[in-house]
């Protein structure tokens, strides 16, 4: 039998929930923010949010409110470059590409993962709060490589899907609601808590026989 221990190494490991905000389900993204809460990483540990208020909008502040909030500022550069550029919400976003990062100087949450959750970053002159309602059943994921957005790593996670969310700047909500995305060879919600998340890397000739 295998080994139960993952042979890859482990790239990072924590949270990583999210809310992806469209006004139509066939139309572009209006809103995207995704928090991290990171407990093992080359870079340490860390938190904070990266948030896209215009995301068709290549620009960063202070014209628009495209920012990554963060404690620890290599971290969030790891994580935007080689994972948060890659999903598939983001990549297809030109304002990831442009955004600004920002000193956090306070990391909370609040509510009940069960219910009703909240994720709250702030910096000087900014608090971005995401929240998440109607919150359904958990369930686990073991994403492999060829169908994650890296296709270099293979990701664990556990997932629970949210009926509401909203996502403010300042008090002011992103545009937008939710949507319905494909996951896992799924429909899911565009809003979502995801914990006990972790990526390993595969080795690459298998993920580039996995992926052709």
């Amino acid at each position: 039998m295998p080994s139960p221990i993952h042979p890859g190494r482990v790239d990072w490991t924590g949270e990583n929930p999210g809310i992806y905000l469209k006004h139509e389900q066939d139309g572009p993204w209006t809103g995207l923010a995704t928090f991290f809460r990171v407990v093992y990483s080359p870079y340490g540990m860390g938190s904070g949010v990266l948030v896209l208020d215009q995301p068709n909008v290549a620009s960063g502040l202070p014209e628009v409110h495209n920012f990554c909030v963060s404690d620890n500022e290599a971290l969030a550069r790891f994580l935007v470059d080689n994972f948060f550029s890659r999903f598939a919400s983001f990549r297809v976003s030109p304002g990831v590409g442009a955004i600004t990062y920002v000193a956090a100087t306070e990391v909370q949450r609040a509510g009940d993962t069960r219910s009703r959750y909240q994720e709250i970053v702030r910096a000087e002159g900014f608090e971005v709060v995401m929240t998440w309602g109607g919150l359904g059943q958990p369930y686990a994921v073991d994403m492999p490589a060829e169908k994650g957005p890296t296709k270099a790593h293979q990701m664990y996670s556990l997932f629970i899907d949210a009926e509401e969310a909203e996502v403010t700047i300042n008090g002011k909500p992103l545009a937008g609601r939710i949507a319905i995305r494909d996951f896992a060879d799924t429909k899911k919600s565009t809003a979502f808590l995801a914990f006990s998340e972790s990526w390993m890397q595969v080795a690459p000739a298998a993920a580039q026989g996995n992926a052709s």
